[in-house]
């Protein structure tokens, strides 16, 4: 009887392999969920940004930041684009002489331990996350 060499995988082989995949997953997803949810986070703070541009330029056009609108006179929501699906829901408190834009973390991105973020006519940045410095969300 002639023996002849079979070419494959065996099944124990096949198994590990299954294994470290998954090890690899179970490790590198979570970290990819963490980098999107920091890349959402950065986009917010832009529209932060854009948004205190937009309450300074109605600020140097009326005299003062009341009467400024969501929307209409600074950005709402991040992303701004309407038909993307929405992480922060964009707000001002305002006074004739200061304000504070808040982003207040939606659903999609609750999981962000930042939370919250804050920012005032002074430029002092601030979160609403346990754990962590305004330095590690800003």
């Amino acid at each position: 009887m002639k023996w002849t060499k079979q070419r494959g995988f065996t099944l124990i082989e096949m198994m590990i392999v299954v294994v470290v995949v998954g090890i690899l997953a179970a490790i590198g997803y979570p970290a990819y969920q963490d980098q999107v949810r920091k890349a959402r986070r950065a986009d917010c703070q832009a529209v932060l940004m854009e948004a205190v541009n937009a309450l300074e330029r109605y600020y140097t056009e009326q005299g003062a930041y009341t009467g400024a609108t969501a929307g209409t006179d600074y950005p709402s929501r991040c992303p701004v684009d309407p038909s993307q699906p929405l992480f922060y829901d964009v707000a001002a408190a305002v006074t004739a002489t200061t304000f504070t834009l808040t982003a207040t973390v939606q659903p999609m991105q609750e999981k962000d331990k930042c939370k919250n973020l804050t920012l005032t006519n002074t430029g002092q940045k601030g979160q609403s996350g346990t754990g962590l410095t305004v330095r590690d969300c800003w």
